[in-house]
């Protein structure tokens, strides 16, 4: 029987990480409703649930990776379907590798050497591929005899039959695939017999959550779910959390140049703050924001997330500097070699408040769109 796919609906019905407490509808033609809502309003006024789980995300920050590494299985499954963060290491979005890996192994006990995801894809991409090419040999035939019978060489009968014994069978292209890209599908009755006698060996997760710089702010900052640790030399399971979120903000300040800058100045076009104050600006209209470095791009905005379809639009940060401080004798400096150190008097003028400092960046939105004919009628 056809696997059945899951429900991406159901999996991924909270948009972000947060505990969410509506009030019930209030009709006032029904007087239930308006008791019922009295209620809830009330219970929840006297007593405020939490929008916070109990304990929070626990991330090591990576200065070799400049990202956050998620190594808990249950907090990198949540982060990812309560939001669509991160990326697993060992997989192309979500974290999958450990049952990928049950797959294959399934499939090898049962005699084939499908069973993922990723080998059915590629199973079909290789018949269609076959497909194309026999298609096209077919093709290439029938214009072969077709100048033939113009040049008087053979007959238009000869043609005739040949076009009507020339359609592809599906059976044929099947015959053409490599065996080592057939699946073996078994009643599930034969599996779940199978399973209990020889049943697939434990073996750890090798694959984590790895999240950006960006997301990892977010989450920490924007949302405060997520606890950041930092490295230890050597390695430790007890690495330190970062004190405050201002220490955090210049640590991914620092590592957002290679090699990392060693001055604690944060520049107003500091590349990590630049691309920060973007996602947080889209991530806060609803939009499920993920890397762009596949498309050559900042960002891609997605309307509920990459499970349910393509992208909506691509993101390009193209900083402005039109602040008058950019006419300045310093900022033109600034702008002519960045990375560059400052005065001692631009210590006393950085901006320590974090809030304060996302608040004075606007965020302006161009919108380019692909002009289609079928889309653009009068």
């Amino acid at each position: 029987p056809k696997k059945q796919k899951p429900n991406y609906t159901l999996i991924h019905s909270k948009p972000l990480p947060l505990q969410v407490h509506p009030l019930p509808a209030f009709h006032p033609t029904n007087p239930i409703s308006l008791l019922r809502f009295t209620y809830a309003y009330l219970s929840q006024l006297l007593s405020t649930p939490p929008s916070h789980a109990a304990q929070q995300y626990q991330g090591i920050f990576s200065p070799e990776t400049r990202s956050v590494h998620i190594t808990d299985p249950v907090h990198a499954r949540a982060l990812w379907e309560m939001g669509f963060f991160g990326k697993g290491t060992l997989s192309r979005s979500e974290p999958s590798w450990v049952e990928r890996e049950k797959a294959r192994l399934m499939a090898k006990r049962a005699g084939g050497s499908g069973g993922t995801a990723e080998e059915v894809t590629n199973a079909r991409r290789e018949k269609r591929r076959l497909f194309k090419l026999e298609r096209a040999r077919v093709e290439a035939e029938k214009i072969e005899r077709q100048r033939l019978v113009e040049e008087g060489k053979i007959d238009d009968s000869s043609v005739s039959k040949f076009v009507e014994t020339a359609t592809l069978p599906q059976s044929a292209v099947t015959e053409l695939l490599p065996p080592q890209l057939g699946v073996i599908v078994k009643d599930a009755d034969e599996n779940s017999e199978e399973e209990k006698e020889n049943p697939i060996p434990t073996f750890p997760n090798q694959e984590h959550l790895q999240l950006t710089l960006e997301e990892a702010f977010f989450l920490s900052y924007g949302l405060g779910v997520l606890q950041i640790h930092l490295p230890t030399t050597p390695p430790s399971t007890l690495n330190p959390a970062a004190s405050s979120t201002q220490s955090l903000l210049q640590i991914f300040s620092a590592h957002s140049f290679f090699p990392p800058a060693s001055s604690e100045t944060i520049r107003p076009d500091d590349p990590f703050l630049l691309n920060y104050v973007v996602y947080h600006h889209f991530r806060s209209l609803g939009w499920v924001v993920r890397p762009g470095l596949k498309f050559s791009v900042d960002y891609l905005l997605y309307y509920r997330g990459p499970v349910f379809s393509h992208a909506e639009f691509a993101i390009i940060i193209v900083p402005a500097y039109s602040h008058a401080y950019w006419t300045t004798e310093q900022g033109e400096r600034e702008r002519r070699v960045k990375g560059s150190g400052g005065d001692w008097w631009w210590m006393h003028c950085v901006n320590r408040d974090v809030g304060a400092l996302l608040r004075r960046y606007k965020v302006r939105e161009f919108v380019v769109k692909r002009w289609t004919p079928n889309r653009s009628r009068d």
